[in-house]
């Protein structure tokens, strides 16, 4: 037995502008679409539910392209440090939180941006030590690239003025050669492996509310990339596939699959695209550069305010090879995160060497920086771009500290990708930025920054339908599945996000503050307000 939607405004985004009167779905998919009228009188035997959605604006289920599940209710959970002001503030924080954990517990902080405080500069050990000097401390800076750790976490880590940086990855060292507390890619994983073993309820917890926080924005199914960090593969895989089962929670997770435990894979029997009708597996993850704001994304060119760093490569030639060969001879894409344009060049020159299994895309995950040449080289391999457009609105005006003047024409140059012809995907990089879609769709039709409030490079602005297919369309073909999801069709999931304004209607700065009414995931209402 089926439902019968109507109502209020139906944008399929089949194709710009084109709406329509009802939609009848049946089992969880889309089985017609039409008249209100012709519906009842086809499908009259068989409707169950008339679900009025009373003037409301429906589109399908928005998707976020690439987060961290996770890690986005870590943020939820723990003390969340992305809107503190100054470094005192930070302090305080830190200072107030440790009032309420146990002798010697870890305090664990998410999300630091030092480029916001009137003060830009980062936290040095010392001072953790002042108001921490028991417990180990680790601080993780917005991007994800970077923590700040205490003497006490470093000395359970085990790192001193002897430690040499792994292979991409910086220690941060005083005159005198001492750990400043500063660690940035792979050098962060000294202190996170000194960290206690998750347990099954923490990473279970963790998944449970951000699924809830992700419904609770219009998501109805996120790219997600998570399994190398909380206990192993088995550990976290297992997690949600127990959190999101159809019945408690219907949610569409597509888990990216970190190299580092791709073999962890293949011992449990498992591979691309398989898994549980909620939880499925996604192309291999691996990360290329850093991220520009600690100044280890890989430019083709110096940093603009430090003329000795071009960056930090996560791997070598010879590794980056032996990964994409492991990924093809499991028949998977890879998706490689890359955000300078030397990063860029260096994974576009690996997936001309490996192309990708017939009928499967790989994906360059940020490419934030690019160079003129770089483009119909992507466009040719077929590769889709994932991109995160409130990564606009976050890092202008500093970021142009970093790459100056001469690189504006193709930073963050979603317009470009378009036009040439390149798939690009939206999606969020939570708990890195906000996960909620629409200030993702405000962010590329606008690229204002939230700090000074003007705009920048709108040459690369999207329109509206651009942006919303991001989130839609574009990001179920990142995955393949753009003849199932992203759409309203018949044959597609009854997956739907349903709002209070017209996105297509509103001026583009009311975008963010629209109210999402209800969400739906396999013609379940899942959320309402």
């Amino acid at each position: 037995m089926g439902k019968l939607w109507f109502g209020g405004s139906i944008y399929t985004m089949r194709m710009p502008n084109e709406m329509v009167e009802a939609v009848y779905s049946e089992n969880g998919k889309v089985m017609d679409m039409g008249l209100k009228q012709e519906l009842e009188n086809k499908y009259k035997d068989n409707i169950e539910e008339y679900v009025d959605i009373e003037g409301q604006v429906m589109y399908p289920g928005f998707i976020d392209s690439h987060l961290h599940i996770v890690g986005h209710g870590e943020r939820i959970l723990r003390l969340d440090l992305a809107y503190t002001q100054s470094p005192k503030e930070l302090l305080e924080s830190i200072k107030k939180a440790t009032s309420n954990l146990a002798p010697g517990e870890w305090l664990v902080g998410e999300g630091f941006n030092e480029n916001q405080w009137d003060d830009p500069r980062i936290i040095h050990r010392k001072e953790l030590d002042e108001i921490a000097p028991d417990h180990p401390v680790m601080l993780t800076r917005i991007c994800r690239h970077a923590i700040v750790a205490n003497s006490k976490a470093l000395e359970m880590a085990g790192v001193d003025h002897r430690t040499e940086a792994p292979f991409g990855g910086v220690i941060a060292k005083d005159e005198d050669g001492s750990p400043t507390g500063f660690l940035l890619d792979t050098a962060q994983d000294l202190i996170k492996n000194a960290m206690p073993t998750v347990t099954d309820e923490y990473i279970e917890k963790a998944i449970n509310v951000s699924i809830h926080d992700l419904l609770a924005k219009g998501i109805v199914a996120g790219h997600t990339e998570d399994l190398n960090y909380y206990g192993g593969f088995d550990q976290t895989y297992q997690a949600f596939c127990r959190t999101i089962d159809g019945e408690k929670i219907k949610f569409r997770a597509h888990l990216l699959v970190h190299h580092g435990v791709i073999e962890d894979m293949e011992k449990a029997g498992l591979g691309f695209k398989r898994g549980t009708k909620w939880v499925e597996l996604g192309a291999m993850k691996i990360f290329a550069d850093g991220a520009l704001g600690g100044r280890t994304a890989w430019l083709s060119e110096p940093y603009e305010d430090d003329p000795m760093q071009v960056g930090v490569p996560i791997h070598s030639e010879t590794q980056m090879s032996l990964l994409m060969e492991k990924a093809r001879s499991l028949q998977m894409p890879v998706a490689i995160h890359a955000i300078g344009d030397k990063a860029v060049e260096f994974v576009v020159d690996m997936l001309e060497k490996f192309p990708p299994p017939s009928g499967v895309k790989d994906r360059i995950i940020h490419a934030q920086i690019m160079r003129e040449e770089l483009y119909e080289r992507i466009n040719k391999s077929n590769t889709i771009i994932d991109i995160q457009p409130t990564f606009v609105s976050s890092d202008f005006p500093w970021v142009m500290e970093r790459i100056g003047e001469r690189r504006l024409q193709h930073a963050y140059p979603w317009k470009s990708f378009l036009e040439r012809g390149i798939i690009c995907a939206g999606g969020s990089d939570a708990p890195i930025e906000e996960v909620n879609p629409l200030k993702g769709i405000e962010a590329a039709i606008i690229r204002k920054s939230i700090f000074d409030g003007n705009s920048y490079g709108l040459e690369q602005a999207l329109s509206i339908y651009e942006a919303i297919a991001l989130y839609t369309i574009n990001a179920a073909a990142a995955i393949g599945n753009e003849h199932i999801q992203g759409q309203i069709a018949p044959g597609f999931y009854a997956d739907f996000t349903i709002l209070n304004k017209d996105l297509f209607k509103i001026e583009p700065s009311e975008i963010s503050s629209t109210s999402v009414l209800k969400t739906v995931v396999d013609e379940t209402i899942v959320y309402r307000k």
